[in-house]
């Protein structure tokens, strides 16, 4: 069982305007999501782009649709498993139950005191925000934890966004609460 903490934070309002998602704070401020700020640069752009033309608009369009579905899939499973509720049911979704299965064990022998899980904050210094998977304690070290589901093992060079995506996370919970 998960213990989870009572850590307050007020909710930010997510809407997609114009294929791009905002958070609207209770304070008034608007942010654009994290991911949609990573998304928009030129690089990740220029990159779409060549691997839609290389593999095909219909083919790229089924891969990112069957991508989104696994992560969706896989993402609720994690939250029903850290809030300490049934999973069974979530079997039917083979490829992230099996990944699910893969994790598991590793939840269960790392993860402790839930600070945050599927909640958004924001940076008002950075002017952005997010939802955040997780926020909990990894081998007793607050940590963000955040589910990617890539059926392939990726370089470190490829991931340059996670690590982004991670810190500012870290440094949305630190204004929101306080906590490095």
């Amino acid at each position: 069982m998960f213990e989870h903490l009572n850590i307050e934070i007020p909710e930010a309002i997510a809407k997609t305007i114009k294929g791009k998602r905002y958070y609207f704070t209770e304070e008034g401020g608007i942010y654009p999501s994290i991911t949609t700020v990573l998304n928009a640069s030129q690089k990740k752009q220029k990159w779409l782009k060549e691997w839609r033309k290389s593999v095909g608009y219909d083919v790229a369009n089924y891969i990112s649709r069957t991508s989104a579905s696994r992560g969706s899939s896989f993402h609720k499973i994690c939250e029903d498993y850290i809030n300490n509720s049934s999973v069974a049911h979530h079997k039917e979704s083979f490829l992230p139950w099996c990944m699910f299965t893969q994790l598991q064990p590793v939840l269960d022998n790392k993860l402790l005191n839930i600070h945050l899980q599927e909640k958004s904050m924001w940076s008002d210094k950075y002017r952005v925000a997010g939802r955040v998977d997780c926020i909990a304690e990894w081998n007793n070290v607050l940590s963000v934890i955040d589910f990617k589901t890539s059926k392939n093992p990726k370089k470190e060079e490829y991931i340059e966004d996670y690590f982004i995506q991670g810190s500012a996370y870290c440094e949305m919970y630190q204004e929101r609460t306080g906590t490095t």
